[in-house]
């Protein structure tokens, strides 16, 4: 009897499962199919994701070979347009790295009957404008039937005007800033106040003039005189630059080279630019091409991306470097 008893009892222990068993195996398999649900959730989600990007690419290139075909369409005589919007630096849309390549690209197109500088810059560096300004000289000779006019627009001054200056002719409109030919380097001292503060300056360098201009140090007179030598040798080169563009257009006075600026009625009256007009008229006018087609070298979305990725680190770093810097500039 007790035989029986325990056989009976060993087959339901070994043979049907018990009730905490099948609860444990519920939630296995729940979870289970859980995972596997989620496992298979995210790689729809990845190949969504690999398609979007798939297709922002081609989207990308469709409107990149777009363009490309757009511009490869216009045939007839048009007007080759290059924009310089801001201060001409290294790194900027008014750099000769940007400027120049869109000049050599208007200048070698044969459906190009002349070439529309605008021009909307305070200044900036005298060697991206020297730049510019030679490679406006060389291409002109090069290309002696193909006008290349600068269409100022708020302001072109300082080294902008260095390379309006290499123009056949420059137009204004009547309430536009013109001129500022001059050169200036600018910076702070701040000894007095650091004798007020009791704090010293403890400058170390191998080489009599490497602490030139160090605006924690006293300025001395020779460095002052040498700082002032260069500054008017290169305010000599702008009005070399200047005397040569405009020629006997160039009605002198004392005040003409002294960085002063006028309006853009005053400068066409004492020389300084040609008359009055826009893109669209000098187009028409000047060059009787009314289609305008832009050469300016614009930025892609990848060149901006690179841009702010790399400049946030290296902006950093030249700052560190230049912080204490004096540079001549136009301005």
């Amino acid at each position: 009897m007790m035989d029986n008893n325990f056989e009976q009892n060993n087959q339901s222990t070994s043979g049907t499962p018990s009730r905490k068993e099948g609860w444990e195996r519920d939630i296995l398999e729940k979870l289970a199919l859980a995972t596997l649900n989620e496992q298979r959730a995210r790689r729809r989600w990845n190949i969504f994701f690999r398609f979007l990007t798939l297709g922002v690419i081609a989207f990308g290139l469709w409107i990149a070979f777009g363009m490309a075909n757009k511009e490869d369409e216009i045939l007839g005589p048009h007007t080759a347009l290059i924009e310089i919007d801001g201060t001409i630096e290294a790194g900027t849309s008014g750099a000769a790295d940007s400027v120049i390549p869109a000049l050599d690209r208007a200048y070698s197109e044969d459906n190009a009957v002349g070439v529309i500088l605008r021009i909307n810059s305070p200044g900036g560096s005298p060697v991206q404008a020297g730049m510019i300004n030679d490679e406006i000289i060389r291409l002109r000779k090069e290309y002696p039937r193909k006008p290349l006019y600068v269409v100022v627009d708020e302001i072109c001054a300082s080294g902008g005007y260095y390379i309006a200056a290499a123009a056949d002719k420059i137009f204004v409109n009547k309430a536009s800033i013109v001129g500022s030919i001059g050169v200036l380097m600018d910076g702070f001292g701040f000894t007095g106040l650091m004798d007020k503060l009791g704090v010293e300056r403890r400058l170390m360098t191998a080489g009599e003039n490497k602490g030139f201009l160090d605006p924690f140090s006293p300025q001395s007179a020779k460095q002052k005189s040498y700082a002032q030598e260069m500054l008017n040798e290169v305010h000599q080169q702008f009005i070399d630059v200047v005397r040569q563009g405009r020629g006997k257009r160039l009605k002198e006075t004392p005040e003409t080279f002294s960085g002063l600026f006028w309006s853009g009625s005053k400068a066409v009256e004492i020389g300084l630019a040609d008359g009055f007009g826009t893109v669209d008229s000098v187009a028409r006018d000047e060059l009787k091409a009314e289609d305008i087609v832009d050469y300016t070298q614009h930025e892609g979305l990848s060149e901006r991306l690179l841009k702010k990725f790399g400049g946030a680190v290296g902006t950093a770093v030249m700052a560190s470097i230049w912080s204490s810097a004096a540079k001549p500039g136009f301005r």
